[in-house]
């Protein structure tokens, strides 16, 4: 019965959470604030596969489990009056963006809220692809397509490894990893996102170990 319960609330309060049909269109609204440019579908497997092992490892995984996880994270940096230290899942951080809401515990449980309606509305590559989009990374770069282009002269689906796991560092802390200004702070971040890499069977330590001994040509 109270098993019943729970989910008949957690259901009725997703309810009262905006329609997430509009995800898409909002993800085109920024992007043309930011004139930045949407990059198609499927992700930049590189970037993808660095933004997923430092973001939300567990993004692929059942969709509870993952929300789970990520709400626990979420959770304890609002106790701890700490903020979001990029430990919420993909979907949460998609739902911060294109649904501004409140800071605080009522924030944060919406934010879950909207997450859980976007995971269980688009599937994976949708989600990663808008997330992608809509994120900063730093030095007035909004999305994987200006970052790609600002940093490296390339495109988003060129990225070798050094260059993607050098992007998905940034999006925890955009001014702090600046590669341009904190240079050695942001090779640190990188060789972070490289074990994960590693630890989540996406690249081999070899392997890692080579993209990091990669020069960075930064523009």
């Amino acid at each position: 019965m109270l098993i019943f319960a729970c989910v008949a609330g957690g259901a009725a309060f997703l309810w009262t959470l905006p329609n997430v049909s509009s995800a898409p269109g909002r993800v085109g609204a920024l992007a043309a604030v930011h004139h930045a440019t949407l990059h198609p579908l499927p992700p930049p497997t590189k970037l993808g596969d660095s933004t997923v092992a430092v973001e939300d490892e567990h993004f692929y995984s059942n969709v509870f489990f993952d929300v789970a996880a990520g709400a626990l994270r979420a959770g304890l940096a609002t106790l701890h009056r700490s903020g979001d230290p990029g430990g919420s899942t993909i979907a949460q951080q998609l739902a911060k963006a294109l649904y501004p809401h409140a800071p605080g515990v009522g924030g944060t449980v919406a934010e879950i809220g909207l997450g859980v309606k976007l995971a269980l509305t688009y599937s994976k590559a949708c989600l990663l692809d808008m997330y992608l989009n809509v994120v900063y990374f730093g030095n007035g770069y909004w999305g994987a397509d200006a970052a790609a282009k600002g940093y490296f002269g390339t495109t988003p689906g060129r990225l070798d490894w050094a260059e993607a796991s050098l992007l998905a560092g940034l999006l925890q802390a955009p001014s702090a990893y600046d590669p341009i200004h904190h240079y050695r702070l942001a090779r640190e971040r990188q060789s972070h996102v490289l074990a994960q890499l590693v630890a989540n069977h996406y690249l081999t330590a070899t392997q890692a170990r080579a993209a990091f001994d990669t020069p960075i040509p930064l523009r």
